[in-house]
């Protein structure tokens, strides 16, 4: 998972075997996907981050219209990749473009073992230049942050776009999707693929069977009923993997008590979830579906790809992800499954309508303070941002990047992510993102473990609401937690 970071991840996302959690996915006028509206949090102070002429040394070169940072022809400069669900091949296409334009060689590692490879790395003050830092075992950007160990990606945002120098690289980004990097009002992370969260079934499942698309909660219900009775499951969640079924009840709290029922959880108001009507009513909801038994059996115990696999054979109606589950399940995905999106149903009584999606983007990307090749390391991401690589990155990995119009229209998307773009152009501008998930990662944690308990009966909806109510209160007494605000 990309992260878990949503993505995330997180955001950030299990990704114990290969596949990419990510918190991510979506994009673009050229496959015709609506922007993504910025909603403005900001909050302002800054502190922590790197020094942007740290690193620099005898690895700058002459600057230019098409070398803004000085990247030195000869250098090196050393890359690190999440190998999950987006695998490593489009990074080494970028890889292999840098050095035929810029004659810099890249020394290339994919792994799942981010923390395992890197965290030894950044205590000896020697990281990477560049790092994907996703999957299961990412390393938490908002504690790379509070170390003073990331670069304040602000110059890279503000350089001349690689398309169109009259305009900053930042002016040509979906807006909204520079958020979820933002510590403390700085970007540090660069989030660089567009997700859609919520539901997915099978076209074909769905066709034998004669269901239609669930709008409302009801429908959802009678259609998992219905499953239930010919022996399919009608809901599976990565049960070992709590940061799944929290997509939907976080979606359902934001869909039923709008924008402010989300940005309470984001500022860790002291009614966030105790004395929240759409929180109650969203677990509420949720607690439904496992007391009627319309969860796929045996789906509490299972990781993210075994209970997907199980969904991949037929064996539940829904599950829950982000879009990179196409990617993470092509192996076991059958040829004529028709992977389809479902935005989440909506309560009664909702704020948001039913075509409203949590969008934005995930697979956070980093450039160390310490990196020892800054000029390249800046140079390289600014490249990442131009429409020759986001084609080369939606080819390689099935997936849209954050760039408006970044994909060559004639690249063509499997079926999962050609509905994700069909869903991001129906919602326009009802989407939403949380950012308590990159911005707190034990409050996250926490609202995890709870999940798991009440998924698995051991608790009942008013003690989940305490106890994340109780992770909230913990997070607000943290004087840092005063530097993020979302408006």
């Amino acid at each position: 998972m990309g992260s878990t970071s949503d993505g995330n991840h997180r955001a950030g996302h299990p990704e114990a075997t290969g596949v990419g959690r990510r918190a991510l996915i979506k994009r673009s006028a050229a496959l015709g996907l609506a922007a993504v509206p910025a909603m403005s949090f900001l909050s302002a102070c800054a502190s922590g981050g790197g020094d942007g002429d740290a690193g620099e040394g005898d690895t700058k070169g002459k600057t230019s219209k098409d070398n803004p940072f000085g990247a030195k022809k000869g250098g090196k400069l050393d890359v690190v990749v999440f190998k999950g669900g987006y695998g490593d091949d489009y990074a080494k296409a970028w890889e292999a473009d840098f050095g035929t334009k810029l004659g810099i060689t890249a020394t290339h590692t994919g792994t799942q073992e981010i923390t395992g490879k890197l965290q030894p790395r950044f205590n000896a003050g020697n990281p990477p230049d560049i790092v994907d830092d996703s999957g299961a075992q990412q390393i938490k950007v908002d504690v790379l942050y509070k170390n003073g160990q990331l670069l304040d990606l602000t110059e890279v945002l503000d350089a001349p776009s690689v398309d169109d120098p009259a305009k900053k690289v930042r002016d040509t980004l979906i807006p909204g999707t520079l958020d979820p990097g933002l510590q403390e009002g700085k970007v540090v992370a660069l989030n660089y693929i567009y997700t859609v969260w919520g539901l997915w079934y099978s076209g074909k499942l769905f066709r034998e069977k004669g269901w239609e698309e669930p709008k409302t909660w009801d429908d959802f219900l009678a259609l998992c009923k219905d499953a239930k009775s010919q022996g399919i499951g009608g809901l599976a969640h990565q049960g070992k993997y709590p940061y799944y079924i929290n997509v939907a009840i976080m979606d359902l709290i934001a869909k039923k008590g709008g924008l402010d029922a989300m940005k309470a959880i984001d500022n860790l108001d002291p009614k966030a979830f105790v004395g929240s009507e759409a929180a109650e009513a969203a677990i509420e909801a949720i607690y439904e579906v496992v007391e009627r038994g319309y969860l796929m059996p045996g789906t509490n115990g299972l990781t993210h790809t075994e209970s997907q696999t199980r969904w991949n054979q037929y064996k539940a109606a829904f599950i829950t992800s982000g879009s990179w589950l196409e990617n993470e399940q092509l192996k076991q995905t059958p040829a004529d499954f028709d992977m389809k999106f479902l935005p989440m149903p909506v309560l009664p009584g909702s704020k948001l309508p039913f075509q409203a999606i949590r969008a934005g983007s995930g697979e956070p990307f980093i450039i160390p303070a310490k990196a020892g090749n800054l000029p390249a390391a800046k140079e390289f991401m600014r490249r990442m941002l131009s429409k020759e690589w986001s084609t080369l990155f939606a080819k390689q990995a099935n997936s849209l990047t954050i760039l408006k119009d970044g994909v060559d229209p004639g690249v063509r998307l499997r079926p999962g992510t050609q509905s994700t773009v069909e869903a991001s152009k129906a919602a326009g501008g009802d989407t939403f993102r949380y950012l308590y998930t990159e911005w707190y990662g034990e409050m996250g944690t926490a609202l995890e473990a709870a999940s798991n308990e009440l998924m698995s009966r051991r608790i009942q909806p008013k003690e989940w609401l305490k106890r994340c109510q109780a992770a909230v209160d913990k997070q607000a007494k943290d004087p840092a937690s005063k530097k993020n605000h979302r408006d």
